[in-house]
């Protein structure tokens, strides 16, 4: 079964873990474009799939103050139209899907170096270490046809708690390391329909180097890691575990006081086993924040 979560493990995030005002809330609308080859499941009848995927999403944002520390919600919406091709049975075939994508929610704390706080308390004090922990949460809110192949939605939860360090190297450089896990919610509705499909946890390692170019525009370097999730259909263990470096670039640059323009761009650097394709993204986000107390 091919499907939209295979790539999620692979999410590049730099910056995922600033220090925003308490209050804080943030409008995203985005669009992503990929293209390249697919890993399927082993017991499946179909090999050698290449994907070419549009994905408008829209997102919000809200920052608020939990216990004296800083901390947001986020809940982002895709929609994808997704052509494949790929060999059925030794014969060649293609199709495409358009539906919504499976919801992701995600909640982040800062718990240390970044209490909840003012916009004027922020810029008065000297950047700092930040130490956080974010639970990201895929829901099985997307299209999903048991009898098919080809299919946006994945039919299951999927959580990923992370660690995560952000540390000001200068004024201008900072460094991002996150450690998480991706945990799965078996299938029990796998191809053809009646099949049980469980997914062994995948670890997931990122780190970012980024430039602020001046205090609303930025530039960056990510990289991502991933290994394991091993699945297993039916009892029967596939040899499908992942083992993936790929690299991307990020830059930001403003569009007016409070809104914000993202190009992002990221491919496979090493490719052992899972999937080997390009994705470009570009997205604006506009934030407004609470009226300071008098």
């Amino acid at each position: 079964m091919i499907t939209a979560k295979r790539l999620y493990s692979q999410d590049l995030d730099p910056r995922a873990y600033i220090w925003v005002p308490d209050g804080t809330n943030t409008a995203i609308a985005g669009f992503s474009y990929l293209n390249g080859n697919i890993l399927t499941d082993p017991t499946l009848p179909i090999k050698d799939v290449k994907v070419n995927a549009q994905t408008p999403s829209v997102a919000f944002v809200h920052a608020f103050n939990c216990f004296g520390m800083t901390s947001q919600a986020l809940v982002a919406v895709p929609f994808a139209w997704a052509q494949a091709e790929g060999n059925v049975n030794g014969q060649y075939q293609e199709t495409t899907r358009a539906g919504l994508g499976d919801i992701r929610l995600r909640w982040t704390l800062l718990m240390l170096g970044a209490p909840s706080a003012s916009m004027q308390e922020i810029l008065a004090v000297k950047r700092k270490t930040i130490f956080g922990f974010s639970l990201n949460i895929q829901t099985p809110s997307g299209q999903y046809f048991s009898d098919k192949l080809i299919n946006i939605g994945t039919h299951r939860w999927s959580f990923r708690p992370e660690l995560a360090l952000s540390q000001p190297i200068s004024k201008r450089w900072l460094l991002d390391v996150y450690a998480g896990v991706w945990l799965f919610t078996p299938n029990e509705t796998f191809f053809p329909g009646t099949a049980d499909r469980t997914q062994e946890p995948l670890g997931t390692f990122q780190a970012h180097i980024s430039y602020n170019i001046n205090p609303h525009a930025w530039v960056g370097l990510n990289t991502t890691y991933y290994a394991g999730g091993i699945s297993t259909v039916d009892a029967t263990v596939n040899d499908d575990r992942q083992s993936n470096f790929r690299i991307g670039f990020t830059g930001v640059v403003p569009v007016g006081k409070v809104s914000s323009l993202k190009l992002a761009i990221s491919t496979g650097a090493v490719v052992r086993s899972g999937q080997d394709f390009t994705n470009i993204s570009i997205g604006y986000q506009t934030s407004w924040f609470r009226k300071p107390k008098r």
